[in-house]
């Protein structure tokens, strides 16, 4: 297996173009030699080196050019190997904060629904998928859950200003119903990623949204593992509303899939509470701020400045978009939605009742299957559109595809779905 830009070739030399950067994270492309260069020069000086006890030059390089990255006064960093890893962390610094703050009742979470989080414990329960809790419901935190704003399956498709979901106010009646005193904090993706198909609320949502954990003393955690690092267009999805969290994770794209790296975020304001009580966040892992990682990421980060290749994922973005409203004429797409270089294809059986697949139909599936024998790579989920029902392709190329490539790509998809979705409709 080899890759080489925007393609993958699988050792029968059968090549793929990765439409989806893997899990959305080959932001610059496969094989760029400057990273792994990084990568090879930093083992070779020191590899590993207990993060607990020191730090080193290119931990400390990557946490200065991170802090100046991210929005408002996110100025202290703490690098693990996942973003899982980093919401769990996220979680634990929110929780840990009150208690040192001398306010310990505040102990619950909410989140959005749909909504993801990772694969960890904590990180799983703020989850919203529901096939968690078939296998480790007795493990699960319970977690209070509000309406994702997705706006193609509500009944005002997001235009009155009064839906409670479209708007943001569900949080605050969520809040207020159990208990602001409560609640230590609420978590969720700025632009959706996979369960919800890169939905991107309307523009005063995340505002509304601020304002409510600001009047309730709720701390406000933007998971940006999927949605970050120039993805949507901007280094943060939440630059464009002008809003800043309390916490923030990173994620996938910060090293481009090069190494394994996450990073959490926060403000002096949170971390000086914790550094005069008992002195350390209460969290630690073997592999965090890991040397060769950070030295990952700084050469990632760079080459992304170098190349201004998050610039160019708002302006290929933009052709990529429009490239890829052409797939509404398929009587089965029903929506196309995204913003930047992350895109979702909403498939439904009926368009104009927006009435989803029978999840028995598994179109998702069919559709990635036959994505991969035409060539494409995708991302799929499903269960969105009700809890069950539901089925989403994710697209997420490389920031330096070309509009060529993108053309590429929409032709393979209609592929993929002229051989995926007639047998999907014999099913239903």
């Amino acid at each position: 297996m080899r890759g080489e830009g925007c393609y993958l070739w699988d050792d029968q030399g059968q090549r793929y173009l990765d439409g989806s950067g893997g899990a959305f994270v080959a932001n610059i492309g496969h094989g760029v030699r400057e990273i792994a260069d990084a990568i090879a020069a930093q083992a070779a000086r020191i590899a590993y080196l207990s993060g607990a006890a020191f730090t080193s030059p290119p931990v400390e390089a990557l946490a200065t050019e991170l802090a100046a990255l991210t929005p408002g006064d996110l100025n202290h960093i703490y690098f693990l190997s996942s973003g899982s890893e980093a919401v769990e962390a996220a979680l634990k610094l929110a929780r840990q904060y009150w208690v040192e703050s001398g306010r310990p009742e505040k102990q619950d979470i909410i989140s959005l629904s749909p909504g993801y989080h990772g694969n960890t414990l904590l990180a799983m329960s703020a989850s919203a998928r529901p096939h968690y809790a078939t296998f480790f419901r007795e493990w699960i935190v319970d977690v209070h859950r509000v309406p994702a704003p997705l706006a193609f399956y509500c009944a005002c498709r997001g235009a009155d200003a009064s839906c409670e979901v479209c708007s943001g106010t569900v949080l605050e009646k969520k809040i207020l119903e159990v208990g602001a005193d409560r609640i230590a904090a609420f978590i969720a993706e700025p632009v959706g990623g996979s369960s919800t198909g890169a939905t991107v609320p309307r523009q005063d949502y995340w505002r509304t949204v601020r304002d409510i954990c600001d009047r309730h003393e709720v701390l406000f955690i933007a998971d940006e593992v999927a949605c970050g690092a120039g993805r949507t267009g901007t280094w943060s999805a939440l630059e464009p509303y002008g809003v800043v969290p309390d916490i923030m994770t990173m994620g996938k794209g910060i090293a481009g899939g090069y190494t394994p790296l996450s990073a959490v975020a926060a403000p002096r304001r949170i971390v000086d509470v914790i550094a005069r009580g008992s002195g350390a966040l209460a969290h630690a892992q073997t592999f965090s701020h890991h040397p060769v990682l950070c030295a990952a990421g700084l050469a990632t980060l760079r080459y992304l400045r170098e190349h201004a290749l998050v610039a160019r994922a708002a302006t290929m973005g933009r052709v990529f978009h429009d490239k890829l409203s052409a797939l509404l004429d398929l009587p089965h797409v029903g929506d196309v939605r995204g913003r930047g270089m992350l895109a979702g294809i909403d498939f439904v059986l009926d368009r104009d009742t927006r009435t989803p697949f029978p999840r028995k139909a598994k179109v998702a599936e069919r559709f990635t299957d036959a994505a991969l024998l035409a060539g494409l790579m995708v991302w799929p989920n499903v269960g969105h559109a009700n809890g069950v029902d539901g089925d989403i392709i994710m697209l997420a190329p490389p920031f330096i595809i070309e509009a060529s490539q993108i053309d590429e790509l929409v032709t393979r998809f209609r592929t993929a779905y002229d051989a995926s979705v007639a047998g999907a409709l014999a099913t239903t």
